[in-house]
């Protein structure tokens, strides 16, 4: 194991700066734009909306799915239609393959949302990788619910594993192997890229969570999962609080203890790990993000000391209050700056071991 605090190496800077030189000497071709796939029905998934450009490099596109038919959605949002959000690499012609980071938002958060954009196309500039950010919902947290209420079927993680990933292969010319696929996610994101990765090994060669909810031991995590299927804050309408894990009291809790990724890092032996999280800083300022920081920090100390005690490496990013991680990162929740220095670093170091052109 390795704890890294405050900064970290981006080892795709050099890389990034002789293709930034060749681009220079190849002229502006090096930099035509992508060209716009056309998305094809499969694999259970109507699509229902081509792509609509956001940016030079980013689209979205709109799906339906008979794993997740409705769900509680947030203001702006059509329950039932998924918004996945794509950003290609500069150049993308549909021949040569590059590899996929999936990366899961939190709650309540959009896939689509302008903040999660700009952070991917900065943290992905001059770098040959495609990026997918699918719909989690306001609280899907990337499962299938075991209890759901008015909601109805949600099963999130169907969608986007059985899904939702062979759609995007047939679909994009991507590297349609575990060597050439990571995920990650943001906070409950964070929560599904080590569900998904722990369940799915085979799927996928690096896993990296930033300030997730990473441990369904943690009663604070539970308050916050029951506590997301009542808060309309998250979507409407609302559901029974066991509706997504059931009931989270001893004895009926094997759901989470079965489903807590901290418990089970077994499964990410042989793939690369990579943990981010915060202390908070100045909990008197901005104290709900700050305390919710110091509280998911502590599921990530359990989940780094369960992969020590388990022989498998890993790299935890713990960068306290922010100094000298991020220009303007002081270590809250949900930061812009804590998350782009997040991402900077896990590209490069996706891109140290994935295959790509």
């Amino acid at each position: 194991m390795r704890t890294e605090h405050r900064t970290a190496p981006r080892r795709w800077a050099a890389a990034l700066i002789a293709l930034t030189a060749t681009a220079a000497l190849t002229g502006p071709a090096a930099h035509a734009a992508p060209a716009t796939p056309h998305f094809a029905d499969g694999h259970g998934i109507t699509v229902v909306g081509q792509p609509e450009w956001h940016s030079e490099r980013t689209f979205t596109i709109t799906v339906r799915t008979d794993q997740v038919p409705e769900h509680p959605p947030l203001p702006g949002q059509v329950s039932g239609e998924h918004v996945v959000m794509v950003t290609l690499p500069d150049g993308y012609d549909g021949t040569t393959r590059y590899p996929v980071h999936y990366t899961l938002h939190g709650s309540p958060e959009y896939p689509n949302a302008v903040q999660n954009m700009e952070i991917t196309e900065e943290a992905t500039a001059g770098v040959p990788l495609i990026t997918v950010e699918p719909n989690g919902g306001g609280r899907g947290w990337y499962t299938n619910w075991v209890a759901p209420g008015s909601s109805g079927v949600q099963h999130w993680e169907t969608f986007h594993l059985d899904q939702l990933i062979p759609l995007i292969d047939d679909n994009l010319a991507t590297i349609a192997t575990r060597e050439g696929r990571a995920i990650s996610g943001h906070s409950m994101g964070g929560f599904g890229a080590f569900h998904y990765a722990e369940h799915r090994p085979d799927l996928f060669r690096y896993v990296g969570s930033f300030s997730g909810d990473l441990d369904l031991l943690n009663p604070e995590m539970r308050a916050a999962v029951t506590a997301s299927a009542l808060w309309d804050g998250a979507g409407t309408p609302l559901d029974p609080p066991e509706a997504i894990f059931g009931s989270p009291v001893w004895p009926n809790d094997g759901i989470w203890n079965a489903q807590s990724p901290a418990q089970h890092v077994g499964a990410l032996r042989g793939m690369g790990v990579a943990i981010y999280a915060g202390n908070g800083g100045n909990l008197l300022e901005d104290p709900v993000l700050a305390i919710a920081e110091n509280r998911v920090r502590e599921t990530a100390v359990v989940t780094a000391a369960n992969l020590a005690a388990a022989g498998i490496p890993h790299d935890f990013l713990d960068y306290g209050d922010g100094s000298g991680w991020g220009e303007g990162c002081n270590g809250k929740h949900a930061q812009r700056a804590c998350l782009q220095a997040d991402h900077d670093d896990y590209v490069g170091r996706i891109m140290d071991v994935l295959q790509h052109p």
